[in-house]
């Protein structure tokens, strides 16, 4: 404190000062500062040292009678030494008059502070006279805190707050209705207490134990039954898988349609086709946009597939945030020019996700999946390369970067381009009218215009990549097309890779074309096509940046979905936080964690041209014995009352034996039948139902024994 006042004081006192009186002294001249700096330090010291032994009896006296006793030299504290590095420094730019003054009021502050402690004991001792004698200890001070104790204070108040915070009592259900354990028909429901979406819409093609079916849809009666709960069914793309069972699905509900302008421009022209019971209520997004939902609200976030805009899902529930990727790749060199929204994921990550819907559909390829751009250097290639023929390209109809690709590859190279297939033709209109495509002038010509050019003068755009029977590349395999016959002058490209399941049908094309004389290349010979699917690095890293507290697997058969879960689990995921799920299995979380929680109705629903569900499992059943062993059709007229045999029986077989070279088995069939009708009309009651199971029955155990076969048996009895 003394060196504080030091600085503050010496400046102000610089200069001459009179000469102070003491007791028990005369007064003296002023000192006149001599002319060299030594002697003014010698006088200063000289006359300092007079002053103090002067005062020293002062203090003491004073001290005394402040105590009520006689002062000792150990009640004062000791002096401390001065230092003579610092008298030096004011001695060469200060008179001795102006250092005299500074080490006066040094002295001064000194004996104020040894006369505190006495004081402040006097007054403790007066106080103490004045009240009750009880011991009060005074407060302890409050320790400061640093600076850098502070955010771990913050830190522990926030946790406090969260603590405090009540969770939310609602539970939350996410049930797949399609989409697992196969290739096709994704749908997914997310429900919040009375708050209900759906994630896509689509259609699975039908298996080889479905003769006779044309799509396969989901089963939403579970949607019909929680209609009042239902706020909307939101897109993530315009693929088939995720689209195409809108038409029907919207015949028995009435819900808003969320998607972007190419979802909702696809899903419009394939509505056309369908009568509605009601007009449909399309709400068009962008990425970046978020739609509440009752209780949910759902972020669209860009990312990169096969397909322009399409989009993962954010969905915000009062729980936590569920993302729902769709299907999607990370392509750095898209068509279009714009990158999945990889720093919106890693915002996401950072803020929290509840649970992340991964797709599986390429778990099981390791590394990254190929740039689109790469099919437009290989297509680019193939036109140099095969300028003398007619080139026939056949890809995803929903693949418009792949369609734009070719049609630029065309007009670059003088080419006229033809597009057939009902699907490709609506999807290319919905894009060129959307402005998703920017097609050349006079590039484009119909189909019934192929005849007025030349074969190395056309490029034709065709469906039918996947083999699909009465698809325009099937029927120009197997002549059937009405504009188009291949021949040696063509080269096919099957700008696509077979879908699970659907390898038989592409290798019996492919075959077809081989033997007709045309060039064949695919994707196992040249890199014509490339999946709109991620790979497993892309899929750790969307885990790595979202970092979800739980994870589950959709879209693909068991072993995608099982190698999605080994990639979440070399990523450090613990397993009772994955959770492989079933189509109609609800899984439940809640504030108290998550688990399976039941099931919901769920299944398939059969589409068989203009009927939807009216094939069932008995009628499948039944196409599927006639496929198998054909038809035995027995035909006879009885008269009930007089338990007559009017005519026949009569045996017609179709698809069992050829009846010409099978006579002899025919007779015996016919006698089988008639020994049990009469056997029957003989009895005591004649019941037809009876009377038709027996001859059922009978056939069957003799054409059993006869051919190992057990072909339908249809006895038709008419009364007379």
């Amino acid at each position: 404190m003394a060196k504080n006042e030091e600085k503050k004081i010496a400046p102000e006192n610089a200069g001459a000062r009179p000469v102070r009186k003491t007791q028990g002294t005369k007064k003296k001249a002023p000192v006149k500062a001599p002319k060299d700096a030594a002697g003014a330090r010698e006088a200063h010291r000289a006359g300092e040292k007079e002053q103090k032994n002067a005062q020293k009896p002062k203090n003491k006296a004073q001290n005394a009678n402040s105590q009520g006793k006689k002062p000792t030299a150990r009640e004062l504290p000791p002096k401390k030494p001065r230092s003579a590095g610092i008298d030096h420094l004011f001695a060469d730019f200060l008179p001795p008059i102006a250092l005299s003054a500074r080490e006066d009021r040094e002295e001064k502050i000194e004996r104020e502070a040894a006369a505190q402690p006495a004081k402040r004991t006097k007054e403790k001792g007066k106080r103490a006279k004045q009240t009750a004698p009880v011991r009060v200890d005074p407060p302890m001070p409050k320790p400061q805190k640093s600076q850098e104790q502070k955010p771990a204070r913050a830190k522990k108040q926030a946790d406090g707050q969260k603590r405090e915070t009540k969770l939310p009592t609602g539970k939350l259900k996410i049930v797949s209705l399609g989409g697992l354990n196969e290739i096709g028909k994704n749908m997914t429901v997310i429900e919040y207490e009375n708050d209900m979406i759906v994630v896509d819409c689509g259609l699975g093609f039908p298996d080889d134990d479905m003769p006779g079916v044309d799509l396969v849809i989901p089963d939403t009666s579970y949607l019909e039954q929680n209609r009042e709960k239902l706020r909307g069914i939101f897109f993530t793309h315009g693929h088939e898988d995720h689209i195409g069972a809108v038409p029907y699905v919207l015949k028995s509900l009435d819900t808003p349609l969320y998607g972007t302008r190419l979802t909702l421009g696809i899903i419009k022209n394939k509505l056309t086709e369908h009568k509605l019971p009601r007009e449909p209520r399309f709400c068009q997004v962008k990425a970046g946009d978020t739609v509440r939902a009752g209780a949910l609200s759902v972020e669209f976030i860009h990312v990169n597939h096969s397909i322009a805009d399409a989009c993962c899902l954010a969905i915000h529930t009062p729980l936590g945030t569920v993302l729902h990727t769709g299907d999607f790749k990370l392509d750095v060199t898209p068509i279009d020019g714009e990158i999945m929204d990889l720093p919106r994921l890693g915002e996401l990550g950072k803020e929290g996700v509840l649970l992340l819907l991964c797709e599986s559909t390429n778990a099981e390829r390791p590394g990254h999946t190929p740039s689109e751009k790469n099919v437009g250097k290989s297509l680019g290639y193939i036109f140099d390369t095969n300028r003398d023929k007619r080139i026939v390209i056949a890809t995803f109809s929903s693949n418009v970067h792949r369609v734009q690709q070719i049609i630029n590859a065309s007009a670059s190279h003088g080419r006229k381009v033809a597009v057939t297939g009902r699907s490709m033709l609506n999807i290319l209109s919905a894009a060129i009218e959307l402005g998703y495509m920017n097609v050349p002038k006079d590039v484009l010509i119909d189909i019934s215009e192929i005849r007025r050019y030349s074969p190395h003068e056309l490029t034709l755009i065709t469906t039918g990549s996947q083999g699909e029977p009465m698809s325009a590349l099937y029927r120009m395999a197997f002549g059937e097309h009405q504009q188009v016959s291949l021949g040696a002058s063509d080269l096919v490209v099957l700008s696509s890779s077979a879908i699970p399941g659907n390898e038989k049908l592409v290798g019996r094309i492919i075959n077809e074309l081989l033997g007709r004389g045309v060039k064949v290349l695919h994707d196992a010979s040249m890199e014509v096509h490339v999946s709109g699917h991620a790979c497993a690095e892309e899929l750790k890293l969307v885990q790595a940046l979202t970092k979800p507290r739980y994870f589950m697997p959709i879209h693909g058969e068991y072993r995608h979905l099982a190698a999605n879960r080994d990639l979440a689990l070399d990523l450090g995921m613990t397993p009772d936080r994955i959770f492989i799920s079933e189509i109609g299995k609800v899984l439940e979380i809640d504030a108290a964690g998550v688990r399976f929680g039941g099931t919901v109705p769920s299944g398939i629903v059969l589409v068989d041209g203009l009927g939807v569900g009216d094939v069932g499992n008995i009628v499948l059943r039944d196409r599927k014995h006639l496929s198998e062993d054909g038809l035995i059709v027995v035909v006879a007229s009885v008269e009930p009352d007089a338990r007559l045999l009017l005519s026949g029986p009569e045996i017609v077989s179709r698809g069992f034996v050829y009846v010409r070279e099978s006579e002899s088995l025919m007779e015996e069939v016919r006698r089988v039948a008639l020994e049990a009708m009469e056997d029957e009309l003989r009895g005591a009651r004649l019941d037809r139902a009876h009377l038709k199971n027996r001859v059922k029955d009978e056939l069957s155990r003799y054409l059993y024994a006869k051919t190992k076969r057990k072909p339908m048996i249809l006895p038709i009895i008419m009364d007379v």
